[in-house]
């Protein structure tokens, strides 16, 4: 079987926009690779002019943010980096079926790679909303609203190619009805 990847444009943001901006596009991956029942939930982005759908599964949504938490800490540590999360999907099979040995060995089938450069704030803090942002030096009220504006309109770009990415490439989805597909997202560590 073979894996077929997509390597996502790369995202330029700060350290407070990347809850939004992972949401946005893991919710968006899961919703055009889900085959079971779900009821789709519009959600609008906190910090961007953006809506996206998440399947509306409880229990993916809390995997989705505790891994969210552990990219923000890494990137906590690791600052002005580039970076890449990779969400997988795959098949479980059997290796090797014996007696007293049942290894079982992951076939991916796909892999997204979101692809993120994550820059720290020169003259910004946070302000005690967590969508303000505090002015400390001439125009950065101005220069956040652009840089966000430009986000908002590579996220989209991105969301365009994904769901192109998603109707394209399909002859390679193993027959798996009504359920989520197994999948994991990794991090950097």
């Amino acid at each position: 079987m073979n894996c077929e990847t997509c390597q996502l444009k790369e995202l330029v943001l700060e350290p407070t926009e990347i809850r939004d901006v992972l949401r946005c596009i893991l919710h968006t991956i899961f919703f055009h690779r889900t085959l079971s029942l779900v009821r789709p939930k519009d959600v609008d982005c906190d910090l961007l002019d953006i809506t996206y759908v998440q399947c509306g599964l409880a229990e993916l949504e809390k995997e989705v943010d505790e891994k969210i938490d552990q990219f923000i800490a890494w990137v906590d540590k690791h600052p002005n980096r580039r970076s890449q999360v990779c969400l997988s999907f795959f098949d479980e099979k059997n290796k090797n079926p014996g007696w007293f040995v049942n290894k079982t060995e992951r076939i991916y089938w796909e892999q997204w790679f979101i692809n993120l450069h994550v820059m720290s704030p020169k003259r910004y803090s946070k302000s005690n909303s967590s969508k303000g942002v505090t002015n400390f030096g001439g125009n950065t009220l101005e220069e956040t609203s652009s840089r966000r504006a430009a986000l908002e309109s590579s996220l989209n770009e991105v969301l365009f190619q994904i769901i192109n990415f998603a109707n394209e490439k399909k002859d390679h989805i193993p027959a798996i009805p009504d359920r989520i597909f197994n999948h994991e997202i990794m991090i950097p560590r």
